[in-house]
């Protein structure tokens, strides 16, 4: 298992703990506002709502204005190096062979996401703790078997996508989601987490962030 960084343990981590719905920004530069939020390829400011980008190299999301995210809306632009963040959001039902996750996969935690490489079509299973994001790899034929039970998860696109498992506090919840959406839950996991079992504080913003799903427009139920 690997400790990473995760994108948002940054000034913009701060802001997400305070506003929980908007959009983490990039480190802020000495001349600017630290609330102000640009673009993280050519520094125009940004609106709350706005676009994200996954540079593939640097295993780093970066803040696009509505300019440069036009420029990588194909999985083709980039050249490779950038792939925009999709949008859609799927509240999933109860998994078919659910404990398959944490038993066959080796899944240590009771809240995970699991991320599908373009590359080389590893997946990897990324665990958000008070210390960033830990990561580790799956077994393909275990995963293969957990596809054949459950076809949505074939759906995951590659590196920007992954399915989120929330088995905390008895909770079976399933999405499929953007990255960013992901590495935000990591953010609210490192402010609030206490102890080793979390403490009280964490689990009321896990709902709230969960909650928030189940308002924005773009979601599906399956």
């Amino acid at each position: 298992m690997t400790a990473v960084t995760s994108p948002y343990i940054t000034p913009g981590l701060r802001r997400i703990a305070r506003r929980p719905g908007t959009a983490p920004g990039p480190q802020p530069h000495a001349a600017r506002d630290p609330e102000e939020e640009r673009c993280d390829l050519c520094s125009e400011p940004l609106p709350p709502a706005h676009g994200h980008l996954l540079d593939l190299a640097a295993d780093d999301i970066c803040c696009a204005c509505r300019a440069c995210a036009l420029l990588f809306d194909r999985d083709a632009a980039g050249g490779g190096h950038y792939r925009m963040l999709p949008h859609r959001r799927l509240r999933l039902g109860d998994l078919a062979e659910d404990d398959l996750l944490h038993s066959g996969l080796g899944v240590p935690v009771d809240l995970v996401f699991f991320v599908r490489s373009g590359t080389d079509g590893e997946v990897t299973a990324r665990y958000p703790s008070p210390l960033g994001t830990l990561r580790t790899s799956v077994d393909r034929q275990t995963w293969a078997e957990l596809e054949q039970a459950n076809p949505v998860l074939r759906e995951i696109a590659d590196d920007v996508e992954a399915l989120l498992v929330d088995r905390t506090g008895g909770a079976r919840r399933h999405w499929l989601l953007p990255l960013d959406d992901c590495y935000r839950l990591a953010a609210v996991v490192r402010t609030h987490w206490k102890g080793l079992g979390g403490g009280p504080d964490v689990r009321p913003h896990l709902d709230d962030f969960f909650d928030r799903l189940e308002t924005l427009d773009v979601k599906e139920e399956r």
